[in-house]
Formats: C-alpha cells, sequence, structure tokens
C-alpha cells in the first residue's frame, strides 16, 4: 500500500495529490492519501475534490504513514516540525518541499537523523508539467528513492541533485523560471500591441510562440542555440531583432538575475556554496 500523508493542502499538494489519483492504480497496492490541514473550509473542499481523509492537526495525521509530505509555507515549518517531533516514526519518509528550507534544518528541528527527500517543484506541477529538482540526504534508502520519484513524478519529471547547495540554482533556474516565462510573455505581448496589434491577438501570438517553441525544443534532439540559429536567418528579421537583445547584454541581464535568485536562496536555506 501507498500511504501519504500530506501536512498542508496549498495548491502544490492539491497538484500532487490530482497527479496521484489520475495514475492507474498499481495492482494490490491501493493508494491511501490522508491531508492534515487547519482550515475547515479547506478540508471541506480537499474531501470533496479528492475523496482523502482530513484531519485538523499533523500529529493524527502522520499515524500509519510510509511518506509524509511536508507541503506548507517555510516561515511555519518549525511550529510543523514540533508538532511532528515525538510522532515521526524512524521508518518515515519526509518529503520536504518548503522552499528555502534545508535538511539541516529539519533535522535541527526534529532534534535527530531521519530520511529527508528534498524537493523543489514548479508552478506547471499544477497542470502535471513541472519539473521538480530533488536532493536525498544520507540516511535515505533506495526504497526512499524509488518513493519520493514515484509521488513526485506525478505533477510531471523529475530531476535529481548531487548536492544540497546545488537546489538554490534549482530554485533559481525551474523554481522561478515560470515568472521569467510569464514575463517575456507579457513582453512580447505589450511589444506587439504597441506595434499596433489588438490585446488579444498579441496574447495569443506571444504565448503560443512560448509555448510551441518549448515543445519543439523539448522533442528535437537538437541544442537550442541551434535552434534559435536555424530561425536566425542572416539579414533578417530575426536577426535584426536578435541583434537588439545581444546589443542590450541579455544574455548577463539574464545570468546576474538567476544568481540573484540563487543567493537569495542561499540566504533563506542557510546553505553555504
Amino acid at each position: 500500500m501507498s500511504n501519504i500523508c500530506f501536512i498542508g493542502g496549498g495548491n502544490m499538494a492539491r497538484a500532487i495529490i490530482g497527479g496521484l489519483l489520475t495514475r492507474e492504480p498499481t495492482p494490490g497496492q491501493p493508494l491511501s492519501i490522508r491531508v492534515a490541514e487547519p482550515l475547515k473550509t479547506a478540508r471541506a473542499e480537499l474531501e470533496s475534490r479528492f475523496q482523502v481523509k482530513t484531519f485538523a492537526n499533523s500529529s493524527g495525521a502522520i499515524a500509519g504513514a510510509e511518506t509524509v509530505v511536508l507541503a506548507v509555507k517555510p516561515q511555519i515549518i518549525p511550529l510543523v516540525l514540533q508538532q511532528l517531533k515525538d510522532k515521526l516514526q524512524t521508518d518515515q519518509l519526509l518529503i520536504s518541499v518548503a522552499a528555502g528550507t534545508s535538511c539541516q534544518t529539519i533535522e535541527a528541528e526534529l532534534g535527530r537523523k531521519v530520511a529527508i527527500i528534498r524537493a523543489m517543484p514548479n508552478l506547471p506541477a499544477i497542470v502535471g508539467a513541472g519539473i521538480t529538482g530533488v536532493f536525498a540526504n544520507r540516511q535515505c534508502k533506495q526504497k526512499d528513492l524509488q518513493q519520493a520519484k514515484e509521488i513526485l513524478s506525478a505533477v510531471g519529471q523529475v530531476i535529481w541533485i548531487d548536492k544540497e547547495n546545488l537546489m538554490d540554482a534549482v530554485t533559481a533556474v525551474s523554481g522561478s523560471g515560470p515568472a521569467y516565462v510569464f514575463y517575456l510573455i507579457e513582453s512580447m505581448r505589450d511589444a506587439g500591441v504597441s506595434a499596433g496589434l489588438d490585446f488579444d491577438t498579441a496574447t495569443q501570438l506571444a504565448l503560443h510562440t512560448v509555448v510551441g517553441s518549448g515543445k519543439l525544443a523539448q522533442q528535437e534532439n537538437t541544442d537550442v542555440s541551434e535552434l534559435r540559429r536555424q530561425v536566425t536567418s542572416p539579414g533578417g528579421t530575426t536577426a535584426a531583432a536578435v541583434a537588439v537583445l545581444d546589443e542590450a547584454g541579455c544574455d548577463a541581464i539574464f545570468r546576474q538575475a538567476i544568481f540573484s535568485a540563487r543567493d537569495r536562496a542561499r540566504e533563506l536555506s542557510g546553505i553555504s556554496s
């Protein structure tokens, strides 16, 4: 049996629960999901939408769970872990999707070593198209890695990171990444409107261009720099646009932005470089 307890019933927890429930069930391995959520209205919605069992507090919810998923805001992690401190069993796997919360921080709050998977999913997980960077501490066994992959792949791709301090780079590239893409779509749309297109037309052109380009890059066995060159004919319209981007130093700006996000993630997680 796959018995999973979610601590927190927010968007990411709902995304993972929804992904797990839409999978074809494994014969002989029924899926059991319970959720600890303090808000009564949220519990009622979770029960109605997913038919899962809910609890008002975390200590009662984790009993018998094979895996406990921490899906709460980082600022309340200490409170939640204090509630779990004497309830969490040595054979239970802890998966944390709390941004900026290191394995060391979790162990310090619990006062002991436990098997921890630290995960950084991103917003497209809500539609099953996310990617999650994952780090496992030394207490994790092979079965823990497999269990984490099965759970997190319910919302997209899973990529393993071998050093925890690199999770801050994961946060900067993919965790924060959707905001960069939305920024690009917004800028392309606004430029289209300024060039004379109506708002809806400019929005659709920008949105589908970004989505389609992403799909092409995924499916083609070609580096994205080569794909860019293929669409940039010498002396053509695209070359004129790319020249402006190069002159503005867009590559350097993106590097600076991602490094800034990485450094802020380091500050929040307390992990040295």
